[in-house]
């Protein structure tokens, strides 16, 4: 139970930290929010990304196959990843309307 708390509580920091940054860098509020799903589906597939242009309709299916058979745990860890990457967005809002400059 203490491992599960770690890894949400770690999940949300670390999305929070690259997409705070990559805010920063970019200057693209929500952009590592839309760049969330594809990171995920990466990370869940087991799929090279080349598969996806070479043989799509098999590529596909096994991505569709994995999201659907991975855990309820994991789909809470994963929104709680999200959820970082959207408060870094509005804290990065609050941020420049406070009158912060970053970069």
């Amino acid at each position: 139970m203490i491992q599960a708390f770690v890894v949400v509580i770690l999940f949300f920091i670390i999305f929070f930290g690259l997409a705070f940054i990559l805010n920063m860098l970019l200057r693209r509020t929500w952009l590592m929010s839309f760049l969330y799903i594809f990171i995920m589906i990466i990370m869940i597939d087991n799929i090279s990304t080349i598969e996806y242009f070479t043989n799509p309709g098999e590529a596909f299916s096994n991505a569709y196959s994995r999201l659907v058979s991975i855990k309820l745990f994991d789909y809470i860890v994963f929104l709680v990843g999200f959820a970082g990457t959207i408060v870094s967005g509005f804290v990065i809002k609050f941020l420049r309307k406070s009158g912060y400059q970053m970069f």
